[in-house]
């Protein structure tokens, strides 16, 4: 059975992304960089949302390169109008207007390497309903957006999190280091989440386990 993460970038107030969906406040480090390639080469599927998508075509790119996009809509309708967005038809994306959970259920018993949910708060409410998501990776941010799309929707029961790791910057490391630190040099926090009887990575690093 493939394993299904979620991995988003995410103010210190939990949006994902500026209401409009702009994400010009995710900044990377080498680091960060790092760790991000090392993990993409363990996933050939990745998730994404509508709304998360249009954020993306708004900055030129229509998919992330090495891996299958899957981009979920709700109706037919905002499906065709996705596809009329793309000024040239790209192989690795797929428009999905089809129950996003039965989807990445087929999706997870199919031979391959991971799949990752690289946004869609909506999209990352019904798979954790589902119970389809095995870990959680989170690089947190710190800038408080004051609004925006949440990283986490209502969800209709309580899912717990046991936290497995949690990793800062090799820069960040020291007490010291971290007093003196400038806030416009502090780039992210991961963290590391695992839903019960699955593994979740984050990047501060929160590691966290779904418990009880």
């Amino acid at each position: 059975m493939r394993k299904v993460t979620l991995g988003l970038a995410n103010s210190l107030d939990n949006y994902i992304a500026r209401k409009d969906g702009g994400f010009d406040w995710i900044h990377w480090s080498k680091e960060v960089a790092e760790i991000s390639a090392k993990f993409m080469k363990t996933v050939d599927v990745l998730l994404i949302g509508r709304k998360t998508y249009d954020g993306m075509l708004a900055y030129g790119q229509t998919s992330y390169p090495g891996a299958k996009n899957y981009v979920f809509t709700r109706t037919k309708k905002k499906s065709a109008a996705l596809k009329k967005k793309l000024a040239k038809a790209d192989k690795n994306v797929e428009i999905i207007s089809e129950d996003a959970a039965k989807f990445v259920k087929k999706l997870k018993s199919k031979k391959g390497k991971g799949i990752v949910i690289f946004g869609g708060g909506e999209l990352a409410k019904s798979l954790f309903e589902a119970d389809l998501i095995d870990e959680v990776v989170l690089k947190i941010h710190p800038v408080l957006l004051g609004s925006g799309i949440p990283l986490f929707h209502e969800m209709k029961r309580q899912i717990n999190l046991e936290l497995l790791d949690c990793r800062l910057p090799r820069r960040l490391l020291s007490r010291q280091a971290l007093n003196s630190f400038p806030p416009e040099r502090m780039h992210f926090c991961t963290g590391l989440l695992r839903p019960q009887l699955h593994k979740v990575t984050a990047s501060l690093l929160y590691c966290l386990r779904q418990s009880g």
